[in-house]
C-alpha cells in the first residue's frame, strides 16, 4: 500500500542526502527510524542503568533555556 506524505523542501532535501544508490524513499525512512519491526518494551530495560543520562537530560535544558530568547511579560 502505497500513502503520500507531504514534506518541506528541506525535509525532502535531508531525506534525499541521506538516500543511498539503489534504495528507495521508504527504505531511507525505515533505515533511520530504527527498525523495520517494533521492539517489545521490555528489550530496553536496563540499558540507560549505568549511564549519566539525568545529567546529559538537565545539561541539554539549560543549553536551550540559554539559547532561547527572554520575553518581556507584563502583568
Amino acid at each position: 500500500m502505497t500513502k503520500v506524505v507531504s514534506l518541506s523542501k528541506k525535509a525532502y532535501q535531508t531525506l534525499k542526502d541521506l538516500k543511498r544508490p539503489n534504495e528507495s524513499f521508504s527504505d531511507v525512512v525505515i533505515r533511520i527510524s530504527g527498525s523495520k519491526q517494533k521492539q517489545p518494551f521490555i528489550r530496553f530495560a536496563g540499558t540507560l542503568k549505568d549511564s549519566n543520562i539525568e545529567e546529559v537530560y538537565y545539561s541539554q535544558i539549560k543549553k536551550d533555556r540559554e539559547r532561547s530568547a527572554s520575553r518581556a511579560v507584563e502583568i
